[in-house]
């Protein structure tokens, strides 16, 4: 009965049965592995650069255009590569793949800029994530490279950064000052972009016209030129997180200058820093217009949380969800019942449209359970809370998530995340390492 299905239908079975099954099925004959082909590699996740290289070597070419979605980390336990080696495995990986969509690329400080080029073919590409994942202050990832790469990818909708560093060459005035933000040398090489010429500086991602979701955590955002680069862009979706050498208040100016210049045309936002400019509280001339989704991360200080939502009361805000630590829960839920608490006081006007409130606390890594008792009083807040919504007829939801590392540590216990492909002598890819 399988053999006589038409190659369409196999297709079609396969891409949606789990990867065991699908190990299982390639075994059957030549047509089927054929046919699991596309399915096993749609999603590929390489957690070093041994996996990459492993795969590189084991992996025939043709392959890599079934891949929809790829992870790669060029971080290694073993020695040291030259930059340059690293760059031309990448570089071998991403030609010899015109079909992804999405590529999350963790690198150890920055590539060769050579791998700019290689953007320009991936016209499927929508998803970009690039993270340095090695020490900034040693192996810094230039703003100057990112922005390049950025500028280079022909349908780019959604780009998330973390970790960027800026470069000496367009922030010469925090050279060698307090709070000696890590700054990157040596990328004056890098060579102008057709779109952007040499203005190869953060603020110039406003120029990108098809970018719709914009991610930047862990970097200094204090270029002014935030508030005068040309927006060609029409960004729905912002997260903006604080850079750690800096504090709050430097954080806070930084971020609603990027707002008050992107803000326009923002449906969902993400707050990790106070919001204390009035404006935003004005309908007339909030620049978050269009605002209906505002998220708080659990980095936010809680004691201004009811000042920075009362400040961003001119916004047509529907859904508000604040993300926590357990040992914050008690003090976020009477932070969210006294704003509740000003809103049915200030009445008509003021977050009209506000429609659910959700909280989400998410585990700590860094610090351990909590004591019965203390579970106790956040059962307590939880169920005030919820109280409280149900009677201003406000939908609610408190749920728990696992922190990014843990998220990661789990994926790969459970077998979900593909990290190394072996092959035998004649090339087919017949098992796969977990």
């Amino acid at each position: 009965m399988w053999s006589t299905l038409p190659t369409e239908m196999k297709l079609a079975i396969v891409d949606v049965l789990d990867m065991d099954d699908v190990k299982n099925l390639a075994q059957v004959n030549h047509d089927t592995y054929t046919a699991c082909l596309p399915s096993a590699f749609k999603n590929v996740n390489l957690a070093n650069l041994q996996a990459l290289q492993s795969f590189m070597d084991n992996v025939p070419r043709s392959y890599c255009r079934y891949i929809h979605s790829l992870e790669l980390c060029t971080e290694t336990t073993q020695r040291t590569m030259h930059t340059r080696s690293v760059t031309n495995i990448v570089i071998s990986l991403l030609a010899a793949s015109p079909c992804i969509e999405k590529l999350v690329l963790n690198t150890s400080g920055s590539l060769h800029h050579s791998i700019i080029s290689c953007f320009g073919h991936l016209t499927r590409l929508e998803s970009l994530s690039i993270h340095n994942s090695g020490p900034e202050e040693v192996k810094p990832l230039s703003e100057r490279l990112v922005v390049a790469i950025a500028a280079s990818v022909p349908n780019l909708k959604r780009l998330s950064l973390d970790r960027v560093s800026r470069s000496v060459m367009h922030a010469p005035e925090l050279h060698g000052v307090s709070p000696y933000i890590p700054l990157v040398t040596g990328d004056d090489n890098i060579p102008d972009h057709p779109l952007l010429g040499p203005d190869l500086y953060l603020p110039s991602l406003l120029r990108l016209p098809t970018l719709r979701e914009l991610f930047i955590r862990d970097t200094h955002l204090g270029d002014p030129r935030w508030a005068t680069v040309p927006v060609n862009c029409k960004l729905q979706v912002v997260d903006l997180g604080s850079c750690f050498h800096e504090n709050e208040d430097f954080n806070s100016l930084c971020i609603q200058r990027i707002m008050g210049a992107v803000g326009k045309t923002v449906d969902e936002f993400s707050l990790t820093t106070a919001v204390s400019d009035v404006v935003f509280a004005k309908p007339a001339v909030t620049p978050l217009q269009k605002l209906r989704k505002l998220h708080i991360s659990p980095f936010f200080p809680v004691d201004s949380v009811v000042d920075t939502i009362t400040n961003l009361a001119g916004s047509p805000i529907e859904s508000l969800s604040m993300q926590c630590y357990p040992d914050d829960v008690v003090d976020v839920c009477a932070a969210l019942e006294d704003f509740l608490t000003k809103r049915v006081e200030r009445g008509a006007g003021f977050y009209e449209k506000l429609a659910r409130i959700d909280v989400s606390v998410t585990a700590n890594d860094m610090s351990g359970p909590l004591d019965p008792e203390e579970e106790a009083e956040c059962k307590e807040a939880e169920q005030r809370l919820k109280e409280l919504c149900r009677d201003l007829r406000l939908a609610s939801r408190f749920s728990k998530t696992l922190p990014p590392s843990a998220a990661s540590r789990l994926a790969r216990s459970t077998g979900l995340v593909p990290t190394r492909l072996a092959s035998h002598s004649d090339g087919r890819v017949r098992s796969m390492t977990l």
